[in-house]
């Protein structure tokens, strides 16, 4: 699995510029709103889930988006939907609960977790997630952002998500 420092030295050999921001662990979006208003650019909330069919899901939207999971599955098209277990979130995308985050999409090599990115982040100028821990918060363009994703191998569904 891919580490913080791993997935650091990835970014700057795409040429992405980064800016990571040391903070006290968060878990929760409301537990990092004082580090957000540190931080320019979109914020973020992401969910790791397990649908009926056993597809993984990651979600990823705008921090404050309210993100209804008794309807989610209507509105991504998958099966009903439930939160992953940390084994398997571990096993996917190497991180922890509360250290949820896009970036994890570096060590899913096997391509097993479907990618949703709300249409807010997708065109957002700044996105910032956590860099496979949640001490630290990695600013990113959003252009970056895609070339990260391309250069990993993944596509994500866009989904106006946020309300």
């Amino acid at each position: 699995m891919k580490t913080r420092d791993d997935l650091l030295a990835f970014l700057a050999d795409l040429g992405v510029d980064q800016t990571t921001h040391e903070h006290p662990a968060v878990f929760t979006v409301g537990e990092s709103e004082a580090v957000k208003l540190a931080i320019p650019g979109a914020h973020t909330k992401n969910l790791f889930l397990k649908d009926a069919r056993d597809q993984l899901w990651l979600i990823s939207a705008e921090g404050h988006a309210g993100i209804d999971l008794k309807r989610l599955h209507t509105v991504i098209g998958s099966a009903r939907l439930s939160f992953g277990k940390p084994e398997l979130m571990a096993e996917t995308l190497g991180v922890t609960p509360g250290s949820v985050t896009a970036f994890g999409l570096i060590n899913d090599a096997g391509h097993r977790v479907r990618f949703v990115l709300d249409r807010t982040l997708a065109v957002a100028e700044r996105v910032n997630f956590h860099p496979l821990t949640n001490t630290a918060t990695t600013s990113v363009t959003g252009e970056g952002f895609h070339r990260f994703l391309a250069a990993v191998g993944v596509t994500p569904s866009w989904w106006i998500l946020s309300r």
